[in-house]
């Protein structure tokens, strides 16, 4: 398949109902290097859905993390579901524990009902 066959999925962040961008905000206070890796990380899902692991892990109830293995050797997760052919970013976290944390899962759900409501 060629660059102009590819079919790109929208992405969109949420944001708070007082308009606040937590997962764009998040994602610009980590350093560029980071930021850079994430995002092609994200490009990859956006051109590429679906795809599964390495990249990408179900969570359950339609959530998925996009996992990205950071320069700065650190693990990230940008939390997302798809619907309406687009891609939904709900939270982004960097990962210190082994399990996903419920508190992230919690939240990120929440999110997503908020997106689909």
């Amino acid at each position: 398949m060629t660059r102009d066959q590819l079919t790109e999925i929208p992405a969109f962040f949420y944001r708070s109902a007082g308009g606040a961008d937590l997962v764009l905000d998040w994602l610009r206070g980590l350093p560029p290097a980071d930021r850079r890796e994430i995002g092609t990380d994200l490009a990859t899902l956006q051109f590429g859905w679906p795809i599964g692991m390495p990249l990408c892990r179900p969570l359950g109830s339609g959530l998925w993390e996009v996992r990205s293995n950071l320069p700065s050797r650190r693990i990230a997760r940008l939390l997302f579901f798809v619907a309406d052919n687009r891609i939904g970013v709900v939270h982004g976290f960097i990962k210190k524990t082994q399990a996903t944390p419920s508190e992230d899962l919690e939240l990120a759900r929440k999110r997503m009902k908020e997106m689909l409501t």
